[in-house]
């Protein structure tokens, strides 16, 4: 009875949350600060998390570049980051009034309402382009990468040494990662949730994209035809590994904005700059494999300029500037608001 009671004294001092102790009050109040916003403003928030989506699905282009460009990426951080021990504990104490105003569920919930009706709408229609439009899909999305490294580099106020440093190094670092070759892997349980863990860090990281790790891991593919199929468990499994990842991986971005703002922004933005090797849009496959299923697959690709001058290569031209001032249009919207 002794030990049973010292348990219930130990949980109710864990749940407990002392408004004496100014730095957890005050760290409290902070993560529980959020703007009012109105319904469209929720709406608002939901279209960018289908921009978030489809460019998740896209192996080459992040989401966490879609969320810098739209202005919600510090947020995105910041809302993931209040899934922590204190809202644990909340929780655990059925304070379920003070863990409503603690976590930033409504940001979330319409952000992740967006991404996934992107995945389950826009998966096939990509996977689509991908196979039969390569050119157009890249071309768009090439230009809004381009446009963003300009755009996402002009919000830090004053470049010093170390920052440009920083960035010729996160260049160098998505150049040479994205320019890895894929291998074949098992789809095993253990191994689709540690992919996740991964994959889900480089989706929230702009530049390096969360698909294309997992194309590199050898589960690309396979996660595709699951989300097309419906396989409830491989997307839970996914689900799960992704959540893992999520809760350890935004403290330490949040740890960095909060410290080393600009030469965090400084990172993002070189690792945008190398990114734009992996989606330049003409290629030229020069090995080849056979995978699993009997399928001739490119294995090593070098990036090339077009042969001819046709309307191909107008229309490519085309989409990547439409992908351009895309990005200008919704910075000049966002500098307004």
């Amino acid at each position: 009875m002794c030990s049973g009671f010292s348990f219930y004294i130990l949980i109710r001092r864990w749940t407990q949350m002392d408004a004496d102790e100014p730095g957890e009050y005050m760290e409290m109040e902070e993560m529980a600060h959020r703007p009012k916003r109105s319904l469209s403003s929720y709406f608002g928030i939901a279209l960018r998390g289908v921009c978030m989506g489809a460019a998740d699905v896209v192996p080459g282009v992040s989401g966490g570049t879609m969320a810098l460009i739209t202005g919600i990426y510090e947020e995105l951080i910041l809302s993931i980051r209040s899934f922590d021990a204190r809202s644990a504990r909340l929780l655990i104490g059925l304070r379920i009034r003070a863990l409503v105003n603690y976590v930033r569920w409504p940001f979330l919930c319409a952000l992740v309402a967006g991404i996934l009706v992107a995945i389950f709408s826009l998966s096939r229609a990509i996977t689509y382009l991908l196979e039969n439009e390569p050119v157009f899909l890249w071309s768009f999305f090439f230009g809004l990468v381009l446009a963003s490294v300009f755009t996402v580099g002009r919000r830090i106020p004053k470049w010093n040494l170390r920052m440009f440093l920083g960035a010729v190094g996160a260049t160098l670092g998505a150049y040479f990662l994205v320019g890895l070759v894929p291998v074949e892997m098992p789809h095993s349980p253990p191994y689709i949730f540690c992919s996740a863990v991964v994959a889900i860090c480089a989706m929230i990281l702009p530049g390096i994209s969360g698909s294309f790790v997992l194309v590199l891991l050898g589960q690309y593919p396979y996660l595709l035809n699951a989300v097309n199929t419906r396989d409830l468990f491989t997307i839970a499994l996914f689900g799960a590994g992704a959540i893992v990842g999520l809760m350890a991986f935004s403290r330490v971005l949040n740890w960095f904005f909060r410290h080393y703002h600009d030469l965090t922004i400084a990172l993002l933005t070189g690792l945008m700059l190398g990114s734009l090797r992996k989606i330049w849009p003409w290629k030229e496959t020069v090995e080849t494999m056979v995978n699993r299923h009997g399928e001739v697959v490119p294995l090593v690709q070098v990036n090339a300029l077009p042969e001819v001058w046709s309307g191909e290569v107008i229309g490519a031209i085309g989409l990547a500037l439409l992908g351009l001032g895309l990005v200008l249009v919704l910075e000049r919207l966002a500098g307004r608001r």
